[in-house]
């Protein structure tokens, strides 16, 4: 048993090796489905975003997509009820 299968097994939590979503983890909704949809429309968003920057180019629209792009990607991500 080497120095790394040592630490996966005493040391870490159990779901870090089968990647099952933990009730207890305050971090267990970056593991659902439903929020890597959500990621995965988000990153969409930026890149749809991204674009629109580089064929403006101009200061002011790059600063207003900046700001909504953010806004938007964290409306999305919002996990409140």
């Amino acid at each position: 048993m080497d120095f790394q299968e040592l630490l996966r097994r005493y040391i870490l939590p159990h779901w870090i090796e089968d990647q099952s979503p933990d009730a207890e983890h305050p971090h267990r909704r970056r593991y659902t489905v439903a929020y890597r949809r959500k990621q995965r429309i988000v990153k969409n968003v930026w890149i749809a975003s991204g674009l629109v920057m580089i064929v403006q180019a101009s200061p002011a629209i790059i600063a207003g997509m900046l700001l909504g792009t953010t806004f938007l990607s964290f409306v999305i991500l919002d996990e409140t009820p």
